[in-house]
């Protein structure tokens, strides 16, 4: 049964890229507003493609860009939520494209490796028509998919997921499901599957302070004059001790220690600062100390100054000391950590280093929890056996360290977990002119997902 399916694969790859191709023509820039028809154009047409496989399918009006719903049900069998995303990021700046971003093309970049060139080829359209394609094949070899499914593709990822949020409450009983399938992450390696397992949540900040009540001349007041820049910096530099841990009181609290077996695998995988921080020109690992690089990336929370402004940064010499100064703070967060907790304890821990005459100002951005799978979720075993079989290596089971929010929504508001599997690589140049998706990660991601619905719908022979 499963040989047949992936030989339809095989055989209709040229079909499959036409289809790829046709949806990443269309220029679906979400956060540009001027391609707002475009968005709604990207939405039809996956609708319709959703339509011609048999999926009762709709394009439904949010506070922003449209979602797309399909729905295809088999009774008796487990029901999963497919979430992606048709927009795109913006493509400036245009003149680094080799080619128009929305001309998609199939380029050979050395022998043996092909790739599919456009903006959104990897980032989700590409890995959306992966799952889709898979049920494609499904359908045009055994007459159905061995799950019922629930497809939800969204508009507005590359915006923040605006109005994404609301639309899912409003829409609960649209989306009952056993568990939530993403297309949106990536590979350990080019032949090495990745499974992920969690996600850092995240708290971002901005501090303002305020001393003198204009910018001074250096010479007069220097010496007895606050300067912000310094207060700031003292802000910066206290929230690290010595071994690279955050000092802000409870800020650990709800951090989960990683079972050793676990552990053993990721030490296994020897990821060395040399192969990692290599590649941007670094070769010392900054974070705890006493952890692997592996953790130190996905696993344990962090916290970074994003950004610092004050007094003069323009051109030549101008002898001031700044009247305010700011700076952007963000934290990842990991297992239970609350980040209402992780705000409160950032303003305390900032109010108490603000001197008597000074005053500051704190901006609360986005937040979201971070997502831990458990380590025995069933479907998790199960998605990794069946990549481990069409790659022929042993999938890798590992956290991410960057955030999905929408993931998170999924967990409170519909009380599912999702279990996450891409085939991006690091190379893929994604948000970055010249984007592209490896033909193998397209052709084998939808081998993949196949192999996958098969095995959990109990149907692997």
């Amino acid at each position: 049964m499963i040989d047949k399916v992936l030989g339809d694969i095989d055989a209709d790859l040229d079909n499959s890229l036409s289809r790829l191709f046709d949806w990443l023509r269309i220029p679906s820039i979400s956060t540009d507003p001027a391609h707002a028809g475009d968005c709604r154009r990207a939405a039809e047409w996956i609708r319709g493609d959703l339509e011609a496989m048999g999926f009762e399918a709709s394009v439904r009006e949010t506070s922003f860009h449209p979602v797309v719903l399909g729905h295809l049900p088999k009774p008796g069998a487990p029901h999963v939520l497919f979430y992606g995303h048709y927009d795109v990021q913006p493509v400036d700046p245009l003149d680094q494209w080799d080619a128009p971003p929305f001309e998609p093309s199939l380029d050979e970049v050395e022998p043996g490796r092909k790739v599919i060139r456009a903006r959104g080829a990897c980032d989700d359209k590409g890995q959306v028509m992966t799952f889709l394609e898979a049920c494609r094949a499904w359908k045009a070899t055994e007459g159905g998919i061995p799950v019922g499914i629930t497809v939800l593709i969204e508009g507005a990822e590359e915006n923040g997921s605006k109005g994404l949020p609301e639309w899912l409450a409003a829409n609960k009983d649209a989306l009952k499901a056993d568990y939530a399938l993403v297309c949106d992450t990536g590979m350990w390696d080019r032949e090495t599957p990745l499974v992920t397992t969690s996600l850092r949540g995240l708290v971002y900040r901005e501090i303002k302070v305020r001393c003198a009540d204009r910018d001074l001349h250096s010479g007069s007041f220097g010496g007895g004059a606050r300067n912000p820049i310094h207060v700031v910096a003292k802000i910066i530099a206290d929230l690290h001790d010595e071994t690279g841990r955050v000092t802000i009181p409870g800020f650990y609290e709800g951090v989960r220690e990683t079972p050793a077996d676990i552990l053993e695998q990721w030490r296994s995988l020897d990821l060395s600062p040399e192969k990692f921080l290599g590649q941007v020109g670094l070769n010392q690992p900054a974070g705890e100390s006493d952890r692997m690089l592996i953790e130190q990336i996905q696993s344990r929370p962090t916290c970074d100054a994003n950004g610092i402004v004050g007094g003069y940064t323009g051109i030549g010499s101008k002898t001031v000391i700044a009247g305010e100064a700011s700076a952007k703070i963000s934290f990842r967060l990991v297992g239970d950590q609350d980040p209402q907790k992780i705000s409160d304890a950032f303003d305390a821990f900032v109010a108490a280093r603000i001197p008597a005459d000074c005053s500051v100002e704190i901006t609360r951005y986005g937040t979201s929890r971070a997502i831990q799978l458990p380590f025995d979720m069933p479907a998790l075993a199960t998605a990794k056996a069946a990549l481990t079989e069409e790659w022929g290596r042993e999938a890798v089971m590992i956290g991410a360290g960057g955030s999905i929010p929408i993931v998170g929504d999924f967990k409170s508001t519909l009380g599912l977990d999702t279990v996450l599997i891409g085939f991006g690589l690091d190379d893929d140049r994604v948000h970055s002119p010249n984007e592209k998706y490896d033909l193998s990660s397209f052709l084998k991601g939808t081998r993949s997902w196949a192999r996958i619905l098969g095995a959990l719908g109990g149907k692997t022979a």
